[in-house]
């Protein structure tokens, strides 16, 4: 059987031999709901980048599970880094973004505010939008058990992204008028990649303007034109490979 995965609070000073407690909401849904038990394999990753394979040793109460470490694993950083900006879709459509995205291997989604976004998130809701990407990329994190969750910054504007696209080592804005595939594009072998996927309504000719300023040239991925939710994913599978991150 498959260990199940949890997301511990903190696994600093873990060690093989050692043994670390989980709690909380996580120790709950193991406990009350996996109802995992004496001497079941279990892994629990911080989201940072450690993870610990180990086995229950102690069960406390409805939420408070004692895990005897069998070993520490430590991922390194990704280089390069991958960077989806992400035009806010309307709907669920970007949790479905999100989820897809981080079970590929993004490292980060920036939620984007582009002037042609049908949805746009402000005050509370935007909030709570937000607080769902971030949960989304947690538990898409959780199940296809990576060590190093993707990060979920605030939404970003325009401005903002080009900042973000000047600082990076290649960036590029995917729009189907693009004249060099992606597939063919001249990528870096170490740095940061950051790739823009607009909204339903496509990146504005001032928006595309913006991002070439700050040194981002338009790229096609395909003859067909994807959905916002899932043109992220195709592309990051794409510089996954690549890039060998896949290999």
């Amino acid at each position: 059987m498959t260990a199940p995965v949890f997301v511990a609070d903190s696994l600093a000073g873990a060690a093989a031999g050692a043994r670390v407690w989980l709690e909380g909401p996580e120790g709950r849904h193991a406990v009350s709901v996996r109802r995992l038990r004496v001497g079941e394999p279990v892994v629990l990753t911080d989201g940072h980048g450690t993870g610990v394979q180990g086995t229950v040793a102690a069960v406390e109460g409805k939420d408070r599970l004692q895990i005897a470490v069998d070993e520490v694993r430590q991922e390194a950083a990704p280089d390069p880094r991958i960077t989806v900006v992400q035009a806010l879709p309307k709907g669920d459509r970007g949790e479905l973004a999100v989820e897809t995205m981080t079970e590929t291997g993004v490292d980060a989604v920036v939620p984007w505010s582009a002037s042609r976004c049908i949805t746009q998130w402000k005050g509370e809701r935007g909030l709570k939008a937000l607080g769902k990407w971030r949960s989304t990329a947690r538990e898409a994190g959780k199940q296809s058990r990576r060590l190093t969750f993707p990060e979920v910054p605030d939404a970003m504007t325009t401005k903002q992204v080009a900042l973000l696209l000047a600082e990076a080592a290649f960036a590029a804005v995917l729009h189907e008028e693009g004249g060099e595939p992606l597939a063919s594009a001249q990528l870096p072998a170490r740095g940061e990649i950051v790739l823009v996927v607009g909204p339903e309504g496509g990146v504005s000719p001032e928006e595309l303007a913006a991002f070439a300023e700050a040194g981002a040239r338009p790229y096609r991925l395909g003859p067909s034109v994807l959905r916002t939710s899932t043109a992220g994913t195709a592309a990051a599978a794409l510089l996954l490979g690549r890039t060998g991150r896949w290999g």
